[in-house]
């Protein structure tokens, strides 16, 4: 079977400068794979610049040297000097970030959101790119982006939708554009996280119980009963992985889930407290209780019961030492 044709890209797409605002994982991962095709990028993250963060920023510059990106000075100068502005932040920054990027918003110029926001918080955000003559485009990301890196499945929205995403395929990634009303793609988003996320929640609240207790097996052992199609040992252990390492952003995602659900009229309290242990878990990180967060191995336990014995005997709770009952 013969390979199917690499798409050309368009001559207006690579003569664009993409600019990055937020240089953590998934600014990373896309400025690697936009590198890889000879697209210029420039990239703009607050870590850059806050004494606190200075071993960070110093991975991130390390980065950007290796990749050919260049590192500007301040969100403006990043939205003067390009022509598609990506913002990848944490979510609880979605409408910050574009606010301090508009003083140097060209009219004309692109913007893709791709941060979990609710419809309303994303209509926000677009409201301040459209003042400055930009066109702002939200973007769903459906899917843990470093499995697919640029490829990962999005969803556009708005009046523009139809059009960026033409532009966007032919440099690798998969969206598709959803609707031009704005709100309806992040909606989609957000009720997905709801479940997604609050899954991943109950999923290390109930293992970390159950491996106190020593009932550990048996409980998976009926989860599998009950959906077959799942592995649970697997889907456990990176359920563990992705909440250590991720918590933080994974919270302030469940936040604004809320806040979409809250916008449909509806109570929040499942969201909230899938946000409330998302981010205690992140808190434990933090402190250490599962290695340095910035060590090679951090977060990559290939069983979850070694991260939860972690988090057992940070809490003063070991493991329960008697066998597992048959179930």
């Amino acid at each position: 079977m013969q390979a199917p044709a690499t798409p050309t890209i368009p001559a207006e797409a690579r003569r664009w400068r993409i600019g990055l605002l937020g240089y953590g994982e998934v600014g990373r991962i896309l400025a690697e794979d936009l590198r890889a095709q000879g697209i210029a990028v420039s990239a703009y993250d607050r870590q850059l610049h806050h004494p606190r963060t200075q071993a960070q920023a110093q991975t991130l510059r390390v980065h950007a040297y290796a990749q050919g990106v260049e590192l500007v000075d301040s969100a403006p100068a990043l939205a003067a000097g390009c022509d598609c502005l990506i913002s990848a932040v944490t979510a609880s920054q979605t409408q910050a970030a574009i606010e301090a990027a508009a003083p140097g918003l060209r009219p004309g110029a692109w913007v893709l959101d791709l941060n979990s926001a609710s419809p309303g918080t994303k209509q926000a955000a677009a409201a301040i790119a459209h003042a400055q003559g930009a066109r702002y485009v939200e973007a769903a990301v459906m899917n843990s982006v470093p499995p697919q890196r640029i490829r990962t499945p999005m969803l556009l929205g708005g009046p523009g939708a139809a059009e960026l995403a033409a532009l966007l395929a032919p440099l690798g990634f998969a969206c598709r554009a959803v609707s031009a009303q704005l709100g309806v793609a992040s909606a989609t988003k957000m009720c997905r996280s709801v479940l997604i996320k609050g899954l991943e929640a109950l999923c290390i609240e109930s293992l970390s119980a159950a491996r106190h207790f020593g009932v550990e097996d048996a409980v998976l052992a009926s989860l599998q009963d009950t959906f077959p199609g799942v592995d649970w040992q697997a889907q456990a252990s990176y359920f563990f992985q992705r909440v250590i390492a991720h918590g933080q952003r994974r919270s302030e995602e469940m936040a604004e889930s809320a806040r979409t659900v809250a916008e449909a009229g509806l109570a929040t309290g499942m969201a909230q407290a899938a946000s409330h242990a998302q981010g205690w878990l992140a808190q434990q990180a933090a402190a250490g209780v599962f290695g340095a967060p910035d060590a090679p191995g951090f977060a990559r336990s290939d069983d979850w019961r070694t991260e939860a014995d972690r988090l057992l005997a940070a809490l003063e709770q070991p493991p329960h030492s008697t066998p597992n009952p048959t179930p």
